[in-house]
């Protein structure tokens, strides 16, 4: 069941309903993405409140496409050294299984 969670954004108060398993990941994420304004609010002191909100989820839309596109590719790479892991084993077994028939 989801309750209420306080977490501060930008010096405001904002009330998220979270399950108390992902309380502390609903914190840390916001403490990210008010990490991530503050720099933004900072580098460009005349943008809109409403610019900085848009390049900080950009920023880490963006951060979250390379790792799953990373993540993936790691993934296509373990996939074929299974592969290559599995023909080694079977030609293994095969040979063992050729040696021990009468």
């Amino acid at each position: 069941m989801s309750e209420p969670v306080s977490v501060h954004i930008l010096d405001r108060e904002y009330m998220v309903a979270c399950p108390p398993d992902e309380r502390d990941g609903l914190r840390s994420a916001a403490s990210l993405l008010d990490g991530r304004l503050r720099e933004l609010r900072n580098a460009a002191r005349s943008a809109t409140p409403e610019r900085v909100a848009v390049l900080a989820a950009l920023n880490l839309a963006h951060e979250l496409l390379q790792l799953r596109t990373k993540q993936g590719s790691t993934s296509h790479v373990v996939d074929a050294e299974l592969a290559a892991l599995r023909i080694k084993l079977d030609a293994a077994l095969g040979s063992l299984h050729n040696t021990r028939a009468p």
